[in-house]
């Protein structure tokens, strides 16, 4: 090609650029703008389907009145207030029955690590073994030992 072609044609690039590159910004920002709303309206929807699922237990426990899975394994239902899980308050008692971790465990057919976790402050126990927790923590040191002899 000749300098004049090669010119021509390298200005012709240069505005094309300029000219995309206004158009771009605009674009850029759109697309900012949307993704935010998108991700907005993404925690919406998990918050509402979070919702959803409480009010389908909630509509379940209302549907089947009568014994718990809990009752009928030996653990009281909650009354009054609602228990608020220490982990200092398990491992003062485990503690206090003279228990290793590992038979803090077994008494809550837990393993060992959760055991470590829960009494550490690092993880927080599901309901059914808050129940357990409860449970043990109203034990004695005699009923706890019978219990780890079963």
């Amino acid at each position: 090609m000749t300098a004049f072609s090669e010119a021509f044609r390298a200005e012709v690039l240069r505005m094309a650029r300029k000219e995309i590159k206004g158009e771009m910004g605009s674009l850029r920002k759109t697309v900012t703008a949307q993704r935010s709303e998108i991700a907005a309206l993404k925690r919406d929807v998990k918050d509402l389907v979070s919702q959803v699922k409480g009010l389908h237990k909630a509509a379940a426990r209302q549907a089947a009145p009568g014994k718990t899975q809990a009752q009928d394994a030996g653990i009281p239902a909650r009354q009054g207030r609602r228990f608020q899980f220490k982990a200092e308050a398990l491992a003062t008692k485990r503690e206090q029955l003279g228990l290793s971790q590992q038979a803090m465990a077994a008494l809550l057919e837990a393993s060992t690590l959760s055991v470590a976790r829960w009494e550490g402050g690092k993880a927080m126990p599901r309901a059914a073994q808050l129940e357990r927790i409860q449970v043990v923590l109203k034990m004695g040191t005699r009923e706890a030992l019978a219990k780890l002899q079963e």
